[in-house]
């Protein structure tokens, strides 16, 4: 049987291994004159500033239940509930798959990713790598990578994080869309019928 020590150690490489990619490709974005923080229309687009509070806390308590995940805080153990260390470690498989993906995917948008609703200076849609089969290669990274922390850590504050990042989703994606349908119009059109948005369609 592994020791949860173990596992927390997965959880640890797992989490550097996403801080440290996001944090490239800021670096990334931020030296190539585009913007990191929200624009007015940005703000717009997201539901106005309250949600954009919403969303601004919503990080910061993350942050803090991962760092008190990590140092072992005695009341998050007690959220813990019993799974098999074979699905445990699944999780981990699952999230350095999901790492991989969302880096292929983050080469594939470079100083053209946004963690905002807008768009850079002379934006064109991608359509190559992972975004030839589906549209938000991205969300299916952050929900994959989520699913992973839940099975990793056997916590149901980490399954909440699952359920809360897939309710922001399906709220945010829309919204998404609608922007790329004004910025490409028919041509935008066009590449969401031939594409999923979280997975490869299966059928045309």
């Amino acid at each position: 049987m592994t020791s949860e020590p173990v596992f927390r150690t997965a959880f640890i490489i797992l989490l550097a291994a996403l801080l440290a990619m996001r944090v490239y490709f800021m670096i990334r974005v931020h030296r190539s004159g585009e913007r990191i923080l929200p624009g007015k229309q940005a703000v717009e687009r997201e539901g106005g500033p309250g949600v954009l509070i919403i969303r601004v806390v919503g990080f910061f308590l993350l942050m803090a239940f991962l760092a008190m995940y990590i140092a072992r805080v005695a009341w998050i153990d007690r959220f813990m509930f019993p799974l098999p260390d074979w699905l445990r470690w699944a999780g981990f498989g699952l999230g350095l798959i999901t790492v991989i993906f969302w880096t292929w995917t983050q080469v594939t948008l470079d100083t053209q990713w946004s963690a905002q609703l807008q768009l850079t200076k002379d934006h064109h849609l991608i359509t190559t790598g992972p975004y030839a089969w589906m549209r938000h290669p991205l969300y299916a990274g952050l929900s994959g990578w989520s699913a992973a922390l839940a099975l990793l850590t056997a916590n149901w504050i980490f399954v909440g994080v699952v359920v809360l990042s897939m309710a922001g989703l399906m709220w945010r994606v829309p919204k998404e869309e609608q922007m790329m349908i004004e910025a490409f119009g028919d041509e935008y059109k066009t590449y969401m019928q031939r594409t999923g948005r979280f997975f490869p369609r299966m059928w045309k």
